[in-house]
């Protein structure tokens, strides 16, 4: 096998490894089935080498974005299987990626005498599997799948041409971290499409992937309060509420497998978070209902300008710190920084133009606004 010539990928590999082998292990354990083999480091180091190569690649003007999956066929349920394997390379990569590109699509890889080879493609995944996401030229995201729950992988680690981040489960263990970071880091989830976390994070999804930018506030139903947070008239008042994506959200979980509704749900929650590109804040309530759009936050009446917030970012080495909001971005965030502390029951979700994805929440432990910057986890 040759030695790869991506010096993070070497970097990475041993504690991608570790990753992978404890919660397989612990999986095994709680007697759980259908679990993934743990690739070796040095089969991971290969694959990440090979991919960040291919990332580079143009296929006919096209950057290469393709998912790969380290299993063996009898493992991928009914696969497309070549009839020859096919060798790992960055160039071949290329030449598939405008066929395999689609979300939910994986290049099957295994091994055979310490040789890596390609036998095809699956759209099923044991639990724990190792996938590779080529996102775009020189980013590639590790991530497996939750043994239990639907929609989001858990991601595992972030490359970067020479910026390698991995991600610290343990960030999710703070006081008083918000649900989305905790379902996203793996530490809950919900087996159903409708759990309110589990639609709030392909909100977030659908908010970074339009690359607009915009802020979107979570109210709790029922509450007037945040009006004074927000300058009167308001832009694109709704009334009443908008309940698309709130109506879908309150089906039956009965019919929840279907394939309709779940199209119908992704519609709406990209209706909903193509609002948030609109200059201004989008606001719904803690139900989904869509109450204004283009709206322009202001301080409430009497309090006090923000001046700190704990900053955290779910990273290995990345201890949280407090700063000030500025120090984050512009007037998006200092707004929803400043809404967060006058209405401490709401959540703000801001997406920056540039891929930076940030959620705003109050810790009462520690009376302060915390900033998670999330967007290693919704890549």
């Amino acid at each position: 096998m040759n030695e790869a010539t991506y010096r993070a990928a070497k970097a990475v590999a041993g504690t991608i490894e570790a990753h992978f082998v404890k919660h397989i292990a612990t999986a095994t354990e709680n007697g759980e089935r259908n679990l993934a083999v743990a690739p070796a480091a040095h089969f991971m180091e290969r694959i990440i080498d090979v991919a960040f190569w291919a990332s580079l690649q143009r296929e006919e003007g096209i950057d290469t974005r393709i998912s790969l999956a380290f299993l063996p066929p009898s493992q991928a349920g009914k696969p497309l299987l070549f009839q020859q394997h096919l060798p790992l390379t960055a160039r071949l990569l290329g030449k598939l990626s405008p066929g395999v590109e689609r979300a939910g699509l994986y290049v099957g890889i295994w091994h055979e005498e310490g040789e890596l080879y390609i036998w095809g493609t699956t759209n099923k995944l044991p639990h724990f599997c190792f996938v590779l996401d080529v996102s775009e030229p020189g980013l590639l995201v590790v991530k497996h799948r939750h043994i239990v729950g639907l929609g989001k992988f858990t991601n595992v680690a972030m490359l970067r041409g020479d910026q390698v981040k991995l991600v610290d489960e343990s960030c999710g263990q703070l006081p008083d971290s918000p649900a989305i970071v905790t379902s996203l880091l793996g530490l809950s989830y919900s087996t159903v499409w409708n759990n309110p976390v589990n639609v709030l994070i392909q909100i977030a999804v659908t908010m970074r992937a339009h690359k607009r930018g915009g802020t979107l506030l979570v109210t709790p139903k029922g509450s007037e309060r945040w009006r004074a947070s927000i300058v009167h008239p308001l832009q694109y008042p709704v009334f009443p509420a908008f309940a698309g994506v709130a109506d879908l959200v309150r089906k039956d979980n009965s019919v929840l497998s279907d394939l309709y509704w779940q199209n119908a749900l992704r519609r709406e929650v990209e209706n909903m978070a193509g609002l948030t590109a609109i200059d201004g804040a989008t606001l719904i309530n803690d139900h989904h209902e869509l109450l204004a759009f283009g709206a322009k936050i202001s301080r409430a009446h009497e309090a006090l300008p923000i001046e700190r917030l704990l900053y955290i970012e779910p990273v290995i080495g990345g201890e949280p710190v407090v700063i000030h909001p500025s120090s984050l971005g512009g007037t998006r965030h200092l707004s929803a920084a400043q809404f967060v502390q006058d209405q401490p029951d709401s959540i703000a979700l801001v997406a920056s133009q540039d891929g930076y994805f940030t959620v705003f929440s109050w810790a009462a432990s520690e009376a302060i606004v915390q900033a998670h910057r999330i967007d290693i986890l919704l890549l």
